[in-house]
């Protein structure tokens, strides 16, 4: 999806920043130009502050987004996520895991969950960054219960892993 979005703005870098802000953040365009978070609408300067341009660029962005019928797919239909748990999960008392793999090979999930089953540690939230917006795109999991040490140096030897951090 990315590289088709970028293909759009090539001829528009301000206007990629704020297509891109609105991909980070699930910000959907409505069909009168106006800008959405779920059913919060978000003001056109707020996206502008956030992107680092003029509010006018925010404007034209929606207008140029309204105007490719893919563009309008794409953008009418970007829903947020959903709340990230990690930067709580400590007041929680959840641990968070954070893995750094090939994000082009297939099975990183999979074989994470796997490891982390097996030991009886339970995954409350997975969030996967995309590597096509993010330079080093991690696995994230916020988790219940104690990770065993074994469980790590497993984790740390699955193919295509390339680091393991956990916080508690």
């Amino acid at each position: 999806m990315w590289n088709t979005v970028k293909a759009h703005f090539s001829k528009r870098k301000a206007g990629l920043q704020v297509a891109r802000l609105l991909i980070e953040h699930g910000i959907r365009v409505d069909p009168s130009g106006r800008f959405y978070v779920g059913e919060v609408e978000v003001a056109d300067v707020s996206l502008a502050r956030a992107a680092g341009v003029d509010r006018r660029v925010v404007r034209d962005t929606a207008t140029f987004i309204l105007g490719d019928r893919r563009l309008k797919t794409i953008f009418q239909k970007l829903r947020p996520a959903g709340s990230s748990l990690a930067e709580v999960a400590s007041v929680l008392g959840y641990g968070v895991l954070k893995v750094a793999a090939d994000p082009h090979k297939p099975g990183i999930i999979a074989g994470v969950s796997k490891v982390l089953a097996d030991r009886g540690v339970l995954i409350r939230q997975a969030l996967a960054d995309d590597p096509d917006l993010h330079p080093e795109p991690l696995l994230t999991l916020v988790v219940e219960g104690h990770v065993p040490a074994e469980a790590l140096e497993e984790l740390r030897g699955l193919p295509n892993v390339k680091s393991i951090t956990l916080m508690s």
